[in-house]
C-alpha cells in the first residue's frame, strides 16, 4: 500500500470544522484509522495543531485536540531528525518553501512517501513528491 504523508492542514480541518473540505478530512483521518490508508506525518504536526488551536480557541481545546491526534489509529509518528533538517535546508534554498512546510515534506521524500496530503499549494513548487488536495 502507498505511504501518504499528511500535513497539519488535515487533522486542523478535520477538528475545527464541519464544511465539505473538513469531511474530506476527516474521511481521510477515518481511512487511517481502519488501515485501508498508509498514512504519516511528522511528530512537528502535534505542535502545529496544539499551537494553533491554543491561540485560536484556548488552552481546553488544544489540549484535547492534541489527545484526538495522537489517538488516532495506525497514524504513524515520524521524527524530525538531522538528515530531515538538513534535506529542509535545501528545500528551502531550492523552492523558498517556509521552515515547516521544509520539514513536512523533507519527512514525506526521506520516509518514502508517494504523496503528501495538504491544503497548502505551496507544496506544488516541490517537484520530489506529489500533493494530493483536499
Amino acid at each position: 500500500m502507498m505511504k501518504n504523508y499528511l500535513d497539519a492542514n488535515i487533522f486542523m480541518n478535520a477538528f475545527l470544522y464541519e464544511d465539505e473540505k473538513a469531511k474530506k478530512c476527516k474521511e481521510i483521518i477515518s481511512k487511517i484509522a481502519r488501515n485501508e490508508l498508509v498514512g504519516v506525518t511528522s511528530t512537528l504536526t502535534w505542535d502545529e495543531i496544539v499551537y494553533s488551536i491554543k491561540r485560536l480557541l484556548g488552552s481546553e481545546k488544544a489540549e484535547i485536540s492534541g489527545e484526538r491526534f495522537l489517538n488516532i489509529p495506525n497514524l504513524k509518528l515520524l521524527s524530525a531528525d538531522k538528515n530531515i533538517i538538513a534535506r529542509s535546508q535545501k528545500l528551502i534554498v531550492k523552492y523558498k518553501l517556509n521552515p515547516r512546510d521544509a520539514i513536512h515534506a523533507a519527512t514525506a521524500m526521506l520516509n518514502g512517501c508517494n504523496s503528501i496530503i495538504s491544503d497548502d499549494s505551496d507544496f506544488d513548487k516541490v517537484k520530489e513528491i506529489k500533493r494530493v488536495k483536499v
